[in-house]
């Protein structure tokens, strides 16, 4: 695919995206890829896009979605890939046994919670979400897959929300070793 068409197809996928200023809080502008995953051809655009984006991809032994949209994009990717795929979900979803980890939230705090024996000292994980902000989740998603021995080796997201200038959320991770890619900057 040409630069010019990669431009384009980025091009309709931010079209489609509904975005809603003061949700779920005052100040915050809500990226909603709904519209995106309501039209087939614009969902296939786009996980054709993030699979694109995905380093070392023949290295990736599982793919870990974060709730509730990393789910829909991890679980396309998995597929596409042929690797397992691993829920991360929010508090109170999973029976024991499972991994906790709590954070803060741009507008509050929340936890999640990975099921145990899921994860091996072998695999090497790709995570996905839909956004990058505060980087909070995906910190929090990091550790949960670390506490079963498995190493995260990227990070994959649709819109990196790019609010924070310098050190941001994107910075830390990589420092932390993640390779981080999105499919674009909002």
């Amino acid at each position: 695919m040409s630069a010019a068409s990669n431009v384009s197809t980025i091009g309709k996928l931010q079209q489609a995206v509904h975005r809603v200023p003061n949700f779920p809080v005052e100040g915050i502008l809500f990226e909603d890829l709904t519209p995106v995953l309501a039209d087939a051809e614009l969902f296939s655009l786009l996980i054709d896009e993030l699979e694109k984006q995905i380093v070392g991809k023949g290295a990736i032994t599982k793919i870990a979605g974060i709730e509730a949209r990393g789910f829909i994009f991890g679980t396309a990717l998995a597929q596409r890939l042929g690797v397992g795929f691993i829920p991360i979900r929010k508090a109170g979803k999973l029976p024991p046994p499972i991994d906790t980890v709590s954070y803060s939230l741009e507008y509050g705090e929340a936890t999640i919670e990975l099921s145990q024996g899921l994860l091996n000292k072998d695999d090497k994980i790709l995570l996905v979400d839909d956004v990058l902000a505060t980087g909070g989740t995906a910190k929090a998603a990091k550790k949960l897959i670390e506490k079963q021995n498995a190493a995260v080796t990227q990070l994959a997201v649709v819109i990196d929300i790019g609010c924070f200038a310098g050190k941001g959320p994107r910075k830390e991770l990589e420092e932390q070793g993640l390779a981080v890619s999105s499919l674009w900057m909002s």
